[in-house]
């Protein structure tokens, strides 16, 4: 035994310290992975409930202000989370009822401009097809040949057809889920937060509470300088295109303002989609002009907007905005994109806030170290004068002893999700 006993202690000496911490480190890692892979597989059964109440969140952070000043006005709890609720599916409703209407008053006009500007493209390509010594021919027999192939794969079109019936139907339903949720987040959220803070030790309780009423401050400032990187992107764009007498100038606003919630990426791709509608409308003059118009919004965006608006209320580097719109759209497609970033500015805020024990330590030289906010920690001691086994003197700034004795939440008391 004692020769066994010895042997172990002589490889203990010989393997290098930096190894045996290494090798220490990886088989927990390994775990932790294959955690969240199982994680990952069971929450794909549950996408259909995930997506929605993440959106919900987003929503909470976006209403929260207006549910305030509804409060404060005296407005009682529940009727101030409904009208919330009904005023943002009356802008969303009211914007896609006007660009419909756009769409379905110029489709003839746009119609034939289309045909126009193909015909006027195909003449262009085959002449210069000539010049290079090949021939482009649509006759008659051409077009049969198409007609026969669209016959051909009728099946796949119907299957098609099937699933984008599925996928509406899901919408649908998210949709229902999403805004059931908000009401709760908006109404509930403080309650909701202390629910999920029950899972966390009590030794590290008051320090989670902080850090992710920092989170979720953090993402209220990404999603609201998110919007009005949008509306400005939408504006350039849309205002651009209707001085050059492109068409559905406001229905391309409205698309460049949603798929700017993809950062970097999503007001390029859509301002594409406006140069291709003045080359096929208008011709190539036009065209490049709005591709002109296109890149100097996004100019301004990058270099103005991102900088001085994005970059102070998130800390995040472009380079790290740009890999998690990346990583997002190769994991969970387009879902993913639009996630990927605001989920990146909670974690980012909730880790720099929990490293921070107390908001008056010293910060290390050269390493920025995130300080909670005062209305972080604001909320979180109220959050522990609600909860009676919460040790007040786990709550940074908060001195043992000066926390209340337990109460009853009521709905008044919760300004939207307070995590």
């Amino acid at each position: 035994m004692s020769a066994t006993l010895a042997a172990q202690t002589k490889i203990n000496k010989d393997v290098p310290y930096g190894l045996t911490v290494a090798a220490a480190w990886s088989w927990r890692i390994v775990a932790i992975v294959i955690g969240l892979g199982v994680v990952w597989y069971l929450s794909g059964f549950v996408s259909l409930v995930i997506i929605p109440v993440i959106v919900a969140a987003l929503l909470a952070v976006l209403l929260a202000p207006v549910y305030r000043l509804l409060l404060r006005a005296k407005v009682p709890a529940v009727l101030a989370a409904i009208l919330c609720i009904l005023l943002l599916v009356s802008v969303v409703v009211g914007l896609f009822w006007m660009a419909g209407q756009q769409i379905v008053q110029g489709f003839t006009e746009l119609g034939d401009q289309v045909v126009t500007g193909l015909q006027e493209l195909v003449n262009a390509l085959s002449g210069w097809l000539a010049a290079q010594g090949y021939q482009l021919q649509l006759d008659a027999s051409s077009l049969d040949s198409m007609w026969n192939t669209l016959q051909q794969n009728s099946s796949t079109i119907m299957d098609g057809v099937v699933s984008f019936g599925s996928t509406a139907a899901n919408v649908v339903t998210g949709t229902f889920i999403a805004l059931f949720t908000l009401i709760f987040f908006l109404y509930d959220g403080d309650r909701v937060w202390r629910f999920l803070l029950a899972f966390v030790p009590r030794t590290s309780r008051g320090r989670v509470d902080v850090a992710g009423r920092s989170g979720w401050e953090a993402l209220g400032s990404y999603v609201r300088v998110q919007i009005f990187v949008a509306a400005v992107d939408a504006l350039g764009i849309g205002l651009g295109a209707w001085l050059l007498g492109v068409p559905l100038a406001f229905p391309i606003a409205v698309l460049v303002f949603l798929a700017s919630f993809i950062p970097m990426v999503g007001a390029v791709l859509t301002g594409a989609i406006a140069v291709l509608i003045a080359l096929v409308t208008n011709g190539p003059v036009t065209a490049l002009l709005m591709l002109g118009v296109v890149l100097l919004v996004q100019q301004i965006e990058s270099n103005i907007l991102q900088p001085l608006v994005m970059g102070k209320a998130v800390s995040l580097h472009p380079l790290a905005v740009f890999l998690a719109v990346a990583t997002g759209s190769v994991v969970l497609g387009i879902v993913g994109a639009v996630f990927a970033v605001p989920l990146l500015a909670f974690v980012n805020a909730f880790i720099r806030a929990l490293r921070t024990k107390d908001p008056d330590e010293e910060v290390v030289a050269g390493e920025h170290v995130y300080i909670p906010s005062e209305k972080a920690l604001a909320g979180a001691r109220e959050s522990a004068k609600l909860d009676p086994e919460r040790d007040p003197s786990d709550i940074p700034g908060e001195e043992p002893g000066g926390g209340g004795t337990g109460g009853e939440h009521t709905g008044s008391t919760a300004a939207g999700v307070q995590p």
